[in-house]
């Protein structure tokens, strides 16, 4: 994870990530830039995005599809318009509507061995990242900073973090089928005792949750808020 002031553009953090050849790298359309699609071409890299709207290209070739598996569209094509000449590779752009949710969805990507399926699966398991951070987002809480300086404030992002991942841990570790902010209501109630920190199973997590649901729990206020956090969605 990385934080950066909120005007740093999430491509320059794209840019410097070191990878190592046959590398898949997943992103959305914030990350568009053409001339780095075409670095990470030469160096041996794949990447699967969302195609912008306003892309200017040209059709070369359409290939056959399967509509049953929700491919709508299988083509290669050559950029156009005034940034073409950063990124003369051939691409493959390819259409898929999710019969879960409904949605249409149309890829660049440059792979063409690939079956159209599988570059819509690899799309898709990006969408769990996007639920974690959503889930981030609606827990982690800072309302208030101890410090006003950078690292005072950077130190205390990271300190939320930290604890976000121990309990997102727990979580995992008990198999309780509980959100994450009924478990930090559970940490401020036994007040992170040794017997909770020590034992991950699912009927010691359970039994203060259920002592909780009978008594008149005045949770503290949270420490934590979602203000200093970046990452990058559609």
């Amino acid at each position: 994870m990385t934080i950066t002031e909120g005007k740093q553009q999430d491509i320059t953090q794209g840019r410097s990530l070191e990878l190592d050849a046959g590398s898949i790298v997943v992103f959305d359309r914030g990350y568009t830039d053409f001339t780095w699609f075409n670095l990470l071409n030469s160096k041996g890299i794949y990447f699967v995005t969302r195609l912008k709207a306003n892309t200017k290209y040209r059709v070369i070739s359409r290939h056959p599809v399967n509509k049953e598996q929700g491919i709508t569209s299988d083509q290669t094509l050559i950029l156009t318009g005034p940034k073409a000449d950063t990124c003369p590779i051939k691409l493959r752009r390819m259409g898929y509507s999710d019969p879960e949710t409904g949605k249409h969805y149309v890829f660049l990507t440059h792979p063409f061995e690939w079956a159209a399926k599988t570059i819509a699966d690899i799309y898709k398991s990006r969408w769990q990242i996007e639920l974690f951070f959503k889930c981030i987002k609606q827990n982690l809480k800072i309302k208030s900073f101890v410090g006003t300086s950078k690292d005072a404030v950077m130190t205390q992002i990271w300190v939320a973090m930290c604890m976000y991942l121990m309990v997102a841990y727990l979580k995992f570790c008990s198999k309780l089928d509980l959100s994450i902010q009924p478990i930090i209501r559970l940490f401020q109630v036994t007040y992170l005792s040794e017997q909770i920190c020590g034992d991950y199973s699912k009927e010691t997590l359970q039994a203060p949750l259920k002592l909780g649901s009978r008594c008149s729990l005045h949770s503290h206020e949270s420490l934590w808020s979602s203000s200093g956090i970046r990452h990058s969605s559609d």
